[in-house]
């Protein structure tokens, strides 16, 4: 199917309760819908012709700027006889870290639905939305649209929250602690608390949502259960960095542990040695009146009892149980 050619116009669809949908061009606004018609309009929203196309959709000026704001954080705003809605999404784009979560900015009316992204900074939940529309398996109105959407990026958030789980249990139930594992770990901690720092506030945007007018007690009771989802997926995470922080110290006292364990052999080595060092240091010395001097069995004999008295220390260690 043909796509609108416009780079601020990623695509925009007439759609209908029956589902089957429309392409729409920028020559086909301003456009009204029938009583049971939609329109869904996806926008980038940093590229500079994005508010001559706002302007044809007949936005106000207030939404235009909202749509096009280059830094969002999760949260509900009902103006100008609509609402809008600002949604992160897990960025699987190629190359992208799981925890650089993307903007999506959602304006809802009666009519239609337009969601604005960035440049480069496409969702697959969305291409999701887009393919099932065009499979004919189109939500029945724009709020349907906007729960679909919603729970497309729910999806994508259960799949990263369940691979963190994964690497903990692998973490877990394997016997690989080492300085590798520490940094992974680290890093671990810190892509759960990046990924919380939106779902927190997302899950109360979906809650502000209930206030959204009409909304039929079937949408209330989706939107209720996409809520409950994010809900559960910050409880998730909060619960990983606290494993990956048990985790972190077991691996911390296991370093512990062996580092004692060789400073403890070197110290008894060292007790072992220190009454030989003693001996040697005394008959080594250069000086007149040192016994065994003059005497062949001298060396042999003062060589065998430091043998014997290291192996005595040696029994005595065994005996008292510090080796």
């Amino acid at each position: 199917m043909n796509t609108p050619t416009s780079e601020a116009l990623l695509w925009a669809y007439l759609i209908k309760t029956d589902g089957t949908s429309q392409i729409l061009s920028l020559q086909d606004f301003p456009f009204t819908c029938a009583a049971n018609e939609y329109v869904w309009v996806h926008l980038c929203s940093d590229v500079a012709e994005v508010d001559n196309i706002m302007r044809t959709l007949q936005l106000s000026a207030t939404v235009a700027d909202k749509l096009a704001a280059p830094v969002t954080r999760p949260g509900t705003i009902i103006v100008d006889h609509g609402t809008l809605i600002y949604l992160r999404g897990i960025n699987k784009n190629p190359g992208a870290a799981p925890d650089d979560m993307v903007s999506l900015r959602v304006w809802l009316s009666d009519k239609m639905i337009v969601t604005a992204r960035r440049t480069d900074r496409g969702l697959i939940s969305i291409n999701e939305n887009r393919q099932q529309v065009e499979d004919g398996y189109s939500p029945a109105s724009s709020t349907h649209m906007l729960i679909q959407i919603i729970e497309n990026l729910a999806d994508k958030i259960h799949e990263t929250v369940e691979q963190l789980d994964d690497i903990l249990v692998e973490f877990e139930l394997g016997d690989h602690l080492d300085r590798k594992a520490r940094i992974a770990l680290g890093d671990l901690r810190r892509r759960a608390a990046s990924i919380r720092r939106y779902l927190a506030p997302q899950r109360d945007a979906l809650d502000a949502m209930f206030r959204l007018p009409h909304l039929s007690n079937e949408q209330m009771f989706e939107l209720r259960e996409q809520t409950e989802r994010v809900t559960r997926y910050i409880e998730d995470l909060d619960l990983a960095r606290e494993r990956a922080m048990v985790l972190q110290d077991e691996l911390r006292n296991t370093i512990a542990d062996r580092q004692g364990m060789r400073m403890y052999v070197l110290s008894m080595v060292t007790a072992i040695f220190l009454p030989l060092s003693f001996l040697t240091g005394v008959f080594g010395m250069n000086v007149a009146g040192l016994p065994g001097t003059e005497s062949p069995e001298a060396f042999t004999i003062l060589v065998a009892a430091m043998g014997g008295l290291a192996v005595a220390m040696l029994i005595a260690m065994l005996w008292k149980r510090w080796l």
